[in-house]
């Protein structure tokens, strides 16, 4: 039969990422050398689309609506246009958007995205959407469904 022990040893486990819990429920957060890879990989298809063949200067754009470059910056600060800043000075403009189906379309999206800016306003317009059918929010207007893409535009989750 065993003594009681007076002197009592411990071990101490140390928790690891490797326990089942954690291979079970991995973080939901990105790690750092994930979102260093996203932001950029963000920059990279940023810089892709200001160097496509639809975009305009603010120059060129006031050029093909017959009015100024200071014009051009009042309706980018109002949602009236969709302006993407460079990463150096300036912002491009994608030319389509001034077809006049397009037109009458950014400033209602602008108010029901809550939004004046570029990017957003882009993202949402080139991304396809289910609630759309799978076309991007630019095909449906295109189409005549722009009440469609409004009231898409204010739902929740956008």
């Amino acid at each position: 039969m065993k003594t009681p022990s007076t002197t009592s040893t411990s071990t101490t486990r140390h928790r690891t990422n490797n326990t089942p819990s954690a291979v079970a429920h991995p973080s939901p957060y990105a790690s750092a050398a994930q979102t260093k890879a996203l932001l950029a990989g963000s920059l990279a298809a940023r810089m892709a689309r200001l160097e496509a063949k639809d975009m305009l200067s603010k120059d060129m754009a006031a050029d093909l609506v017959g009015t100024t470059p200071m014009t051009i910056n009042a309706w980018i600060a109002k949602g009236r246009a969709i302006g993407l800043a460079q990463p150096r000075r300036g912002s491009k403009l994608p030319s389509w958007q001034f077809e006049p189906v397009l037109w009458d379309a950014v400033p209602k999206l602008s108010k029901a995205l809550g939004t004046t800016e570029g990017w957003a306003l882009l993202a949402f317009l080139e991304t396809p959407s289910g609630a759309l059918g799978g076309r991007t929010p630019r095909q449906a207007i295109e189409q005549g469904h722009l009440a469609r893409v409004v009231e898409v535009a204010g739902a929740d989750g956008y």
